[in-house]
This record gives structure tokens, sequence and C-alpha cells, in this order.
């Protein structure tokens, strides 16, 4: 059944405007009476009838709700060094399917791509759509938020205060993810550290484990692309947490 992100949410009613509007009736041409659903990013969950197509808006009457227990009960975000070409929504696709909270684009030293100004506001608005279709795909009640673009010094401010962070790095030898995973709290956010291409700079490491107390891990004896890292490290700690497999 097609799955739309709720506009605006009434009694037994609620809205599809813009892009929404546009992919109902241009993309996929629906009409009144076909059943669709819709989230509003709350965990909820409509189905409901096209009541009536306008110019600006369409029209569903809701005909059941439910609260479907589908987002991952641990939350986890991925912080992601910028990546040039699509590494970066490759990261946000997948992120989004497995179950992340969101992710923060951070600007690093190896970074190639360098975002600033409204180049930078522009690619976040291409993120989150890319968010939201996964979101989409993957049946999920509530679409992953992708932050600004930010430095080190604003990366704390974009989690809560008790988060865990998670740092996979290459020169650590010898404390695996899956023993520091046994010292986590589940009802606490986690946080995963990765870099750009080539990796963190060794001082970006030390301000990490610093500033925010981040425990950096080894993933294996292989040296991964920085967007397998992502997907791997955030597969790994849903799934020992329960939340995969």
């Amino acid at each position: 059944m097609n799955r739309f992100k709720i506009t605006e949410l009434g009694n037994d009613v609620f809205w599809l405007r813009d892009s929404e509007r546009e992919h109902l009736v241009r993309v996929l041409r629906l009409s009144p009476g076909d059943i669709i659903v819709g989230f509003d990013n709350t965990g909820m969950e409509y189905t409901a009838i096209i009541a009536k197509i306008e110019d600006k808006s369409v029209t569903c009457r809701v005909i059941s709700s439910e609260h479907p227990d589908v987002e991952a009960h641990t939350t986890v975000y991925i912080v992601a060094g910028l990546s040039k070409g699509e590494k970066m929504e490759w990261v946000i696709q997948k992120g989004t399917e497995l179950g992340m909270e969101g992710l923060i684009p951070l600007r690093t030293k190896r970074s190639v791509m360098q975002l600033e100004g409204s180049k930078a506001q522009d690619r976040v608005v291409r993120w989150q759509k890319i968010a939201s279709e996964a979101s989409k795909q993957s049946q999920r009640v509530r679409e992953p938020q992708i932050a600004k673009v930010c430095n080190w010094q604003e990366l704390a401010v974009h989690l809560p205060e008790d988060t865990q962070w998670l740092i996979p790095y290459e020169e650590e030898l010898t404390q695996r993810l899956g023993t520091v995973l046994k010292s986590l709290d589940a009802k606490r956010p986690i946080a995963i550290l990765i870099g750009p291409e080539g990796g963190f700079d060794p001082t970006e490491v030390a301000v990490a484990q610093e500033t925010l107390g981040a425990k950096s891990v080894t993933l294996g004896p292989r040296i991964l692309r920085a967007e397998t890292a992502a997907v791997a490290t955030l597969t790994m700690v849903l799934a020992f947490f329960g939340d995969l497999g």
C-alpha cells in the first residue's frame, strides 16, 4: 500500500500537500476512493481513504490508526565525516532502512568535500528527502532527522547529554566493538562517529575521546570504506541490542 508523510493531521482526517500531493496525483495517479497509509513522524500510522483531491491538497479520511512496533528500541545516531560523491546518500538510505535515529554530517580535517552556507543547507534538504523516501520504502513511522552540517565544536549540542559515543578507528587494535557494546546502556542514545575517506586525523580521535568520552573500537582486521564502516557498525549495534536479526 502506498505510504505518505502527513502534512497536517486533524480529527479522523489528514491532508497531503506540496511534494506528497504531487507524488500521489502526478506519479501514482491515485483517485478518490483509493486506500493509502499516512504517518506523521510521531510513531503513529493511519490507514485512510482518499476523499478529495484539490489543486493544493489531498484530503484523506482516516479508517484506522495504530502504533506499529517497527522502530528500533535502541536509539542510534550516525555522525558521518563529509564524504564525496554519493557516499553520504548511500549511508543515509541504508541507515534509514536499518533503523538509525538520525545523522549528523561532520566537517573533518580529511574531508575532501567541504560544504558551507547555502550549499550546505541545500545538501541537507536533499539528504532529508532521501531519508524520507527510505522511511516510506522500509515502512517506518518516524523518519530520521538529518542535522545541519557542523564542526567538532558544535557536535555535542545536537545530541542528548547522556549519549554514549563510539568511534571505529583503524589504529585501535585491542578494543573490539562486541566487547565495548557489553558496557553500554541500551536505554541511552548511542552515537557512531565515522570518518571520511582516509579516516579521522589522530587529533580528532583524541578530541572525541577527551571531550565526548568516545570509546575507540576495532571492527576487525580488514580496513573498511567509510560508508561500509557506518552501515556495518550500525548493523552490529542494533543486532547486539536485539533490534535486528
